[in-house]
């Protein structure tokens, strides 16, 4: 039988327990929100657990108690309504990946909790598998993880759930007028390329994704310090977040036609490098300068930006490791979203709250426009003053959206710096949850838990 889980308060523990009290006392147990006590029964092994809970359940209530726990079957004993019962199963579950793929060690046995009958477990499923896609291509090294390796992983994703894909690359991308991604990628060994995944009926609404995918990123010939390219294996966390929503859409057959857009790139030094102030052509037709070759996120993203909205998709969304402006105004673990429609900003933060899954709206000032003016050609890649630097890329990538297109724009860290409930540190998915739920909402009511 499943060791049972309760959900407990403070005030619970004196009147629901009195049997226990001396073995809660001297463990220390206050039933503070995600701490645990184990009690044993008259056999001296473990009989049930107890868990504090606060005043309200939340989605990562057991994120850390599933790590933490004997390894074992558990079943939670507390009523629960349908949305606590997938919500706590689900921060369950997210809390107990681990990336091994490079330990010789592999995980010891873990604790294992049913699902509550109560609880959406094709939801749960969902969420599960594009969370740790995601986590694990961002946690993937780049030696392991270059522009072709993520073409592989989207066709995976595309044999699994039937989808359409092709891979445009390295001399083609010019041929097939992607100039900004070529540019960007060229330098590398690793040819860049442009990932197209189709998936759904083409008489559906029309959602299209597209992701940052630059699989390493230097600095180019603007070089990075050793500090600042430490971490810039996870600069393809933006195309990441895209594969993941993918998954949750396809897995979970939501009635849309999905578009996944994907440059991936590796920004490299090398003499055939793109260099300070080159002027580029793009897919738009305008000119851009290089005002700093290290500015390549958006470089690529403003190719395939013009490719998606030149098909008219009813919402085109964007994640993109972009800028580290977002992360001074905001911190590592509220992304920043920018969008060309108020009523769609609405949507969205009604789908955050229903996924407990934050980000918050900065505005596309226009004003600060001017400050991406270029002397020699129609637009620079980077801003002339030193400050707002998020909204000044978002205001660069929105000159690469047809008006008439619904965006939005995801500045993601894609990386948890430290160790919290259900989110361990390392790539992670950021967003992916709340846009999900925001196409559910917007194209397919019928289809919410």
């Amino acid at each position: 039988m499943p060791i049972p889980i309760l959900l407990v308060t403070a005030e619970q523990l004196s009147q629901d327990f009195p049997a226990e009290k001396g073995w809660i006392e001297a463990t220390g147990f206050k039933a503070e929100p995600g701490t645990f006590c184990l009690l044993p029964g008259p056999d001296q092994r473990l009989a049930k657990v107890l868990v504090g809970r606060g005043k309200s359940l939340n989605l990562w209530l057991l994120g850390a108690v599933a790590q933490q726990l004997p390894a074992g079957q558990y079943a939670l004993a507390s009523e629960l309504t349908p949305t606590e019962a997938t919500a706590i199963t689900l921060g369950w579950r997210l809390g107990q990946y681990r990336f091994h793929r490079y330990k010789q060690t592999q995980p010891s046995a873990i604790a294992e909790l049913a699902v509550p009958a109560e609880a959406d477990l094709a939801y749960i499923e969902a969420a599960v598998e594009a969370t740790f896609l995601a986590r694990a291509l961002v946690n993937t090294p780049a030696n392991d993880m270059g522009p072709s390796d993520l073409a592989e992983a989207a066709r995976v994703l595309a044999v699994t759930y039937d989808a359409d894909v092709t891979v445009t690359q390295g001399p083609d991308l010019e041929a097939q007028n992607y100039p900004m991604i070529s540019a960007v990628g060229k330098a590398s060994t690793t040819p860049p390329c442009l990932i197209d995944l189709r998936w759904g009926d083409v008489d559906a609404p029309k959602v299209t994704l597209v992701g940052k995918g630059v699989c390493v990123d230097s600095g180019g010939l603007d070089l990075k310090p050793a500090k600042g390219m430490l971490m810039m294996k996870k600069d393809m966390g933006g195309a990441a977040q895209v594969l993941g929503v993918a998954t949750m859409i396809m897995k979970l057959h939501l009635p849309v036609y999905l578009r996944v857009l994907i440059p991936a790139v590796e920004n490299s030094v090398a003499g055939n490098a793109m260099r300070p102030l080159d002027v580029l052509p793009t897919r738009k037709g305008i000119t851009v300068e290089v005002g700093n070759t290290d500015a390549e996120g958006r470089l690529v993203l403003a190719d395939a930006l013009w490719e998606a909205s030149g098909e008219q998709p009813e919402l085109l969304v964007d994640f993109a490791t972009l800028t580290g402006a977002a992360r001074v105004a905001l911190g590592t673990e509220l992304p920043a979203f920018f969008s060309n429609q108020p009523k769609i900003v609405q949507s969205l933060e009604t789908a955050m709250a229903a996924a407990t899954d934050p980000l918050w709206n900065l505005p596309l000032h226009r004003p600060y426009r001017d400050l991406l003016s270029s002397k020699v050609a129609d637009l620079s890649n980077i801003s002339s003053g030193s400050f707002g630097g998020a909204i000044t890329a978002a205001l660069f990538l929105q000159e690469f959206v047809k008006p008439e297109t619904t965006w939005i724009h995801i500045d993601v860290m894609a990386w948890n710096v430290r160790n919290l409930p259900g989110r361990p540190e390392g790539g992670e998915a950021m967003g992916m949850r709340a846009i999900f739920e925001l196409i559910r909402q917007e194209f397919a009511p019928s289809a919410q838990s």
